[in-house]
């Protein structure tokens, strides 16, 4: 069997990231508009700054207009949900994102919940989990929402395909199961209990994981011509005492049985990024009453 087709995630992100720009481009000509995304960051956290920094020019570069806020790591809950309360009644901005982890003192799950739901660009209010679980209209998490264009692009067509979400959590896995019922899939979501994991992933035509756990998941494990998207951001240790970053799917071997795989780093992330970008723009269209446009990646 051929080795499988190596999904470049860093590629369709930059396509799906022109796609919106022409939109956000039509909704300054059509209506006056400019989306604006504002992050906030609380502490020195050197991957969320990057994140962050990150978040900022690829807004602009879409023509969006980007606010940062930036608090102390010593700062307090009420501090930061006055800044939450401020972005919330300002009209510049449309979508709000609280960068995580937060500081020890504060409660996640408090501050997420404070976001207005309609500025909620990362789909983590109960609201919109609610709303996705039952089927309405939702923000969609980014991450989630990135592996489904992906799967849509790679995989054929989704209905009737047989899926295994690897990781149970609120902001992948669960959402992620979602959506592909949305898709028509038949859908089971495995965990650390699971029994007969690896048969569970054999049996899968799409295996999205995102468990946490460096290349858990070996090339046995898989359907010939699954089609694999790995969520997985971990850092191992090289023999020559380095290290880098590999996902929670063993690459090496899974690339000899899938039909397409995602490489880590290059597949999954840059998808997260774009996303965000686009529940930026359906969140300005929504709340001015604008017919939200369909944007797709632009073509080679």
């Amino acid at each position: 069997m051929a080795a499988a087709t190596i999904i470049d995630g860093k590629h369709f992100a930059a396509r799906l990231r022109a796609g919106i720009a022409t939109h956000v481009a039509q909704l300054k000509t059509d209506h006056g508009l400019t989306p604006g995304l504002a992050v906030v960051l609380a502490g020195e956290d050197p991957a969320s700054q990057i994140y962050v920094r990150n978040k900022g020019l690829q807004a602009q570069e879409a023509g969006m207009n980007s606010f940062e806020h930036r608090l102390p790591a010593t700062a307090t809950q009420s501090e930061l949900l006055a800044c939450i309360a401020g972005l919330n009644q300002d009209p510049l901005v449309n979508g709000i994102l609280v960068q995580l982890p937060l500081p020890s003192q504060i409660d996640p799950e408090r501050v997420i919940e404070a976001i207005t739901v309609g500025k909620d660009v990362d789909g983590f209010h109960p609201l919109n989990a609610g709303l996705l679980a039952a089927g309405g209209t939702a923000m969609i998490p980014c991450t989630p929402l990135g592996c489904l264009m992906l799967l849509k692009a790679y995989a054929g067509e989704l209905a009737g395909q047989r899926a295994l979400v690897l990781g149970r959590s609120n902001i992948v896995g669960k959402p992620m199961a979602a959506l592909l019922l949305r898709e028509h899939c038949t859908v089971t979501i495995a965990h650390s209990r699971t029994r007969d994991l690896a048969d569970e992933c054999r049996r899968a035509d799409l295996l999205v994981a995102a468990v946490g756990r460096a290349q858990m998941v070996k090339g046995d494990w898989l359907k010939p011509g699954a089609t694999v998207i790995d969520v997985g951001i971990n850092r191992i240790s090289t023999p020559d005492g380095k290290s880098r970053l590999a996902g929670d799917v063993d690459f090496t071997s899974a690339v000899e049985v899938a039909g397409a795989i995602t490489p880590v780093p290059g597949g999954v992330g840059p998808m997260t990024i774009a996303c965000l970008l686009l529940n930026t723009l359906t969140a300005t269209c929504r709340q001015h009453g604008i017919p939200i446009p369909e944007v797709t990646p632009i073509p080679e």
